[in-house]
């Protein structure tokens, strides 16, 4: 790889890496303002005792808090609050657990701020003609497609955990009203900016400062504490470089052999169940970075592909960051889930859920 090329492999990844850190710092103050925290409570008392109730309202804010703050930010953030939750009103704390996992994953496809993976998709889109607008109308019912299976196995499967009444409302705890309101209008905001199509990284850059300069006024501890990854910003920058390496030293053929060729039902799935084995044997980042120089000759090639690793990877714990991430706050909790088990629910859903979602594409394309 020459200079030019290492250039140009760069030049591409620099905007994801700056929605990526920027979308981190906005997640860390909404959650230190107490916005997920909020909405938490918000779903406690909204749910009016009822569990299943309170479970369906847990799984809106899930969704929305993926859409708008990507996947990784609803492992981080909001499984802690449903663990709170459960462990407040005295009811299962492994639905919602689950809940956060699944859907981090599997609502992950309606826009490209929702995942890394649909950043980096967004390129090829933009040069097949399908551009910002083209992606969310295919990706939409697809989208849909996954959240509803997901919805229906966790049901299905805890259904008896989802029964019945709860008790007592969650206490909401204090919190600065000036930096929560700004943090939360904020939140709500990037939601339409991303979904118009400007510029994730400058939206997110924008969110970013702002949110910066409102805690620095508030708190500015908050700020000196605040977790930036740029470890893992450069992580994927050198895997990036890697990866493009590899295909070009001979992986490519060998790439296109597993993902195929076509637009046909078969030819889709086998694009999404060669990114679904992929993402649960290595990790969805890598499995995508490597499949997508043989799948985005079309964009319902490339869009199968953001099913398979980003509806697919419910298996293995390290294929996805955000399963590693929510593995690690449900070990702070004191909560374990047997890996046996993980496993064999996480295939179901990943069935089921990445089944209904190419469907929909099928139908779609």
């Amino acid at each position: 790889m020459n200079g030019a090329e290492l250039g140009d492999v760069l030049l591409r990844v620099l905007p994801v890496l700056i929605f990526f850190v920027a979308i981190t710092v906005v997640a860390e103050i909404a959650d230190a303002a107490g916005v997920f925290d909020v909405a938490g409570h918000w779903a406690s008392r909204a749910g009016r005792h009822r569990t299943p109730v309170l479970w369906l309202l847990f799984v809106l804010v899930a969704v929305a808090c993926t859409v708008v703050l990507s996947l990784d930010t609803t492992a981080v953030l909001l499984t802690p609050v449903g663990l709170a939750i459960a462990a407040q009103l005295g009811i299962s704390p492994v639905p919602f657990a689950l809940t956060t996992l699944w859907i981090a994953n599997t609502a992950s496809l309606l826009l490209p701020v929702s995942n890394l993976t649909n950043l980096l998709a967004l390129h090829h889109f933009e040069r097949l003609g399908v551009g910002h607008t083209g992606y969310i109308r295919l990706a939409v019912l697809p989208a849909v497609a996954a959240v509803v299976g997901t919805v229906l196995v966790l049901y299905v499967v805890h259904r008896r955990e989802l029964t019945g009444r709860y008790l007592p409302d969650a206490p909401p705890d204090p919190h600065d009203q000036v930096l929560l309101r700004v943090s939360a209008a904020v939140c709500v905001a990037v939601g339409p900016l991303f979904a118009v199509g400007l510029p994730p990284a400058w939206v997110s850059g924008v969110a970013a400062i702002v949110l910066v300069v409102a805690a620095w006024s508030r708190d500015r501890d908050l700020v000196r504490h605040l977790k930036v990854p740029w470890k893992m910003a450069l992580a994927v920058a050198a895997l990036f470089v890697v990866i493009d390496a590899a295909l070009q030293l001979g992986l490519e053929p060998a790439l296109a052999a597993l993902a195929g060729e076509g637009t046909s039902a078969a030819d889709l799935a086998q694009v999404a169940g060669a990114g679904a084995v992929a993402a649960n044997a290595v990790n969805n980042l890598p499995a995508y970075i490597a499949l997508e120089s043989v799948t985005s000759d079309a964009p319902q090639r490339l869009m199968a592909l953001l099913i398979g690793v980003n509806v697919a990877p419910l298996v293995t714990p390290w294929a996805s960051l955000a399963t590693l991430l929510w593995a690690q706050r449900c070990r702070a909790r004191g909560l374990q889930i047997s890996m046996r088990s993980l496993a064999v629910q996480g295939l179901l859903c990943s069935v089921v859920a990445g089944g209904l979602s190419l469907g929909a594409l099928v139908v779609t394309s």
